[in-house]
C-alpha cells in the first residue's frame, strides 16, 4: 500500500468552509480506496462538492494532494486546517515554510492505522435482494 501526504475536506452540510485535515494515508493499489484518520474513503463521480465518499457515513469529501503554495483551502474557504503532528516537518519542507501559522493551522493527532478488516467486511457484506 502507498503512503501519501493528503489534504482532506468534509463537504456534506458544509460549502468550501468544512472541517479539513492533512496527514498520511494509504491508497489501495488501484488508488480507488484511501485510509486515512480512522475512515475508509471510496473514489466516485463529484457529488455535493466532494469526490470520494466515507463508506460507513455516506459523506462526501474533498480529496487531493497537496499544493506547493500552502493554499489547500478553497479561496472562498475558512478555518483552520488539521494537521498531524507526524506530517508537519514532511508539510513544512513541501510548502517551503518555516514554520505552521497558528491562524490557519492546528497541530492534532490522527489514526494513521488504516482500517482495512472494516473496508473488507463492509464491502463484502451481503445485501438484501429486493423482491
Amino acid at each position: 500500500m502507498q503512503q501519501k501526504l493528503i489534504y482532506v475536506e468534509l463537504k456534506t452540510g458544509y460549502s468550501d468552509n468544512g472541517p479539513a485535515w492533512i496527514g498520511k494515508a494509504f491508497l489501495s493499489k488501484t488508488g480507488k480506496s484511501t485510509y486515512f484518520n480512522g475512515q475508509v474513503f471510496l473514489k466516485g463521480d463529484r457529488h455535493s462538492g466532494g469526490n470520494h465518499i466515507e463508506i460507513t457515513t455516506g459523506d462526501s469529501y474533498w480529496i487531493s494532494g497537496l499544493k506547493r503554495n500552502g493554499k489547500d483551502r478553497h479561496w472562498a474557504g475558512g478555518g483552520k486546517i488539521k494537521i498531524d503532528r507526524n506530517s508537519v516537518a514532511e508539510y513544512l519542507t513541501l510548502a517551503k515554510l518555516d514554520s505552521l501559522p497558528s491562524n490557519k493551522f492546528e497541530v492534532v493527532e490522527l489514526d494513521n492505522e488504516p482500517k482495512i478488516e472494516e473496508f473488507r467486511k463492509h464491502q463484502n457484506q451481503k445485501l438484501n435482494p429486493v423482491i
